[in-house]
């Protein structure tokens, strides 16, 4: 089937996907990011104490992911999502109108279970689950919404907090939200499979069967793959996190950042359309091993990088591994563990991501305010990524007889 023809036969779930993604982004960091200095300006706070909030509230919305994830195997998708839309709304109003510190990790809890966690979820289990020859393609295009939202959505909104109060576009956020909820319904009025239900999916896994979470859990393939899911999202979202503190100490304007995310988002958009094409071809067990690779240059660059030019390279490479993120690892628990539990399982991974975004603002937060530059971090991060690349070589090799 031509491109063409794939997207038209399956215009409205792959719609659905993607504007599902792009309403994550109000959940996720690099949106949340872009408010820290106002954040922190407004309640009194430290990077090590933003952070700590942070890193509370996301590791909470982990906590939850783990059992909210499986009710994607329960629920459909036009049930479920209007709801994770709504809650997402409301997380956007309590961000505007809260005026206590102490409830800041309240705030940012349901702003990342409903948006970065939730809604992505639901969207690429979706993927997952209705395409299976076409899945690297389904979930490319899904992803999309992804690489829209990091591109229009903190530059436009940089660019706004010059001229309206910080707390009037969090509740632009909640009314733009909200308004996509009736678009969702008419795109999934008809789901493309008759039921949403794993039993019904005739894709297996290793050994030619499904696997239930407890199964997986007791597989070292699963632990192996642990770094490798944990790293981009603790890491990136610290990069992003403290975007604002880090052209503070490079000496630049917040915009001369900010305004190299767009091509970032462009690469990171091409490296998933292509990875989604290649998995189609050669599978995402094939192709894992190598993912994260790009990281290690990444984050050499930006500890040494003095320029906006040398920044980009580092956004470059980073974009690489980001790009195949968006659709290799879904992918790849479908292949190995098959996708009668997909949700379950898949919510398994989404939590340890979710963590890892906890993980990476609160602890770089608290370095920071300890004395260890970030630049300084960036270095360590590197030598993670090589231990998460040879541990994921490690586990796929002793999982190839079963695969």
């Amino acid at each position: 089937m031509s491109l063409g023809s794939f997207l038209r036969q399956n215009a409205q779930w792959l719609g659905a996907g993607a504007l599902l993604t792009f309403l994550s982004s109000f959940g996720q960091t690099f949106f949340i990011s872009v408010f820290a200095g106002e954040i922190r300006e407004t309640f009194g706070l430290s990077h090590g104490q933003w952070g700590g909030i942070y890193t509370l509230g996301t590791g909470m919305a982990a906590v939850v992911m783990v059992w909210a994830g499986g009710l994607t195997d329960v629920l459909r998708v036009r049930q479920l999502g209007p709801f994770i839309l709504a809650g997402l709304a409301m997380a956007c109003l309590a961000m505007a109108f809260n005026p206590w510190a102490g409830l800041l990790f309240v705030v940012v809890f349901a702003l990342r279970f409903f948006g970065q966690g939730m809604s992505s979820h639901i969207a690429l289990v979706a993927m997952s689950r209705w395409f299976d020859a076409t899945r690297g393609r389904a979930l490319s295009v899904a992803t999309m919404g992804f690489a829209l939202g990091e591109a229009l959505l903190p530059l436009t909104f940089v660019a706004l907090m010059v001229w309206v109060d910080w707390h009037l576009l969090w509740i632009a956020s909640a009314v733009a939200i909200l308004l996509a909820v009736p678009l969702l319904m008419r795109l999934l009025r008809q789901e493309r499979t008759p039921q949403s239900h794993a039993e019904r999916s005739i894709s297996v896994g290793m050994r030619g069967r499904h696997w239930t979470r407890k199964d997986v859990l007791t597989h070292p393939l699963f632990w192996f793959m642990v770094p490798a899911i944990l790293g981009p999202p603790s890491f990136v979202t610290a990069y992003f996190f403290h975007q604002v503190h880090l052209a503070d100490i490079k000496g630049w304007v917040h915009v001369e950042l900010v305004r190299l995310f767009p091509v970032y988002t462009a690469l990171s958009l091409g490296i998933a359309i292509g990875s989604g094409w290649a998995l189609d071809r050669v599978g995402a067990v094939r192709l894992m091993p190598f993912m994260q690779v790009p990281m290690v240059a990444a984050f050499m660059i930006y500890a040494v990088s003095d320029t906006p030019g040398t920044m980009l390279m580092g956004l470059a490479c980073m974009a690489i591994t980001t790009g195949c993120m968006a659709t290799l690892p879904n992918a790849f628990w479908a292949e190995v563990f098959g996708t009668a539990h997909i949700g379950a399982i898949k919510a398994m991974a989404a939590a340890v991501m979710v963590l890892g975004s906890a993980i990476g603002p609160g602890v770089t937060g608290l370095l920071i305010d300890l004395g260890l530059g970030i630049q300084r971090q960036f270095i360590g991060v590197s030598a993670y990524f090589v231990l998460a690349t040879v541990m994921m070589m490690i586990g796929i090799s002793r999982a190839r007889k079963d695969l």
